[in-house]
């Protein structure tokens, strides 16, 4: 009786000793997934969405009407902007596309040439202007003449994308130990992004211009003589509405 009852509890204490293991097995198990899966994504949010320099395209859209071949004053003014941006900025040809087979056809191929020649007047090459011709798809929209051409830019994105609910959850590891959820600081860096002018700006600092020499060379010599080197603006007190603290 004695012998049976040693060898139930003998075999207790192994299945017991058995659950245990496999439980600590499958906790760790379960640990280090989460821990890998938090560690793909960075807590930093210029990490987790990087501002990227890639080449995309610049364009305008110039609305033509069926009665009117040419451009408008305002249209002829985005054009002449286009092409200065092109000048400082572009790095492949300006692609006009031209609607055919429409009612305003006739119009938009006079508006183009007017086109063409503001742009080799705002200092574009001819060669640099490519037509292509395209028929809409919707008929019952207004065709218009499109313009584009690639540049170096400054992106980031896309933004509003939301992998995980940023609710309290018991799978997200994030949650618990106080990490910003994925969509947060996208929208800051894409709007940096859109304010950059200079995309090699991100890269590299922009060489310093050469010191006014006229302007350096006067200050010496006021400093050689003893003489404030300060400017003094005359017309500055006339600007002033009392003499309060004089």
């Amino acid at each position: 009786m004695t012998s049976s009852m040693s060898t139930d509890r003998a075999k207790a204490v192994r299945l017991l000793s058995t659950l245990i293991g496999l439980s600590a097995l499958l906790g760790a198990c379960t640990q280090t997934g989460g821990d890998i899966v938090t560690a793909s994504v960075p807590n930093d949010y210029r990490q987790r969405h990087p501002i990227a320099v890639t080449e995309a395209n610049r364009s305008i859209v110039v609305f033509v009407g069926q009665a009117r071949g040419g451009l408008s004053v305002p249209q002829r003014a985005d054009v002449t902007g286009l092409a200065e941006s092109w000048v400082r900025e572009g790095t492949g040809t300006i692609v006009a596309e031209v609607p055919v087979d429409t009612p305003n056809a006739r119009a938009a191929a006079a508006s183009f040439r007017e086109i063409q020649t503001t742009l080799v007047a705002g200092g574009v090459p001819a060669r640099a202007i490519a037509l292509r011709q395209y028929r809409p798809e919707d008929p019952r929209t207004l065709a218009t003449i499109r313009l584009s051409y690639p540049r170096i830019s400054a992106v980031a994105g896309p933004c509003g994308q939301w992998p995980e609910d940023i609710g309290p959850s018991i799978y997200d590891a994030g949650y618990n130990e106080n990490k910003p959820y994925y969509n947060f600081g996208c929208a800051t860096q894409r709007n940096l992004a859109a304010m950059i002018d200079n995309p090699a700006d991100l890269e590299q600092p922009r060489p310093e211009s050469p010191a006014y020499t006229a302007r350096r060379t006067a200050a010496f010599e006021k400093y050689r003589k003893g003489t404030p080197t300060t400017t003094v603006y005359p017309e500055a007190d006339k600007a002033k509405l009392s003499d309060t603290g004089k």
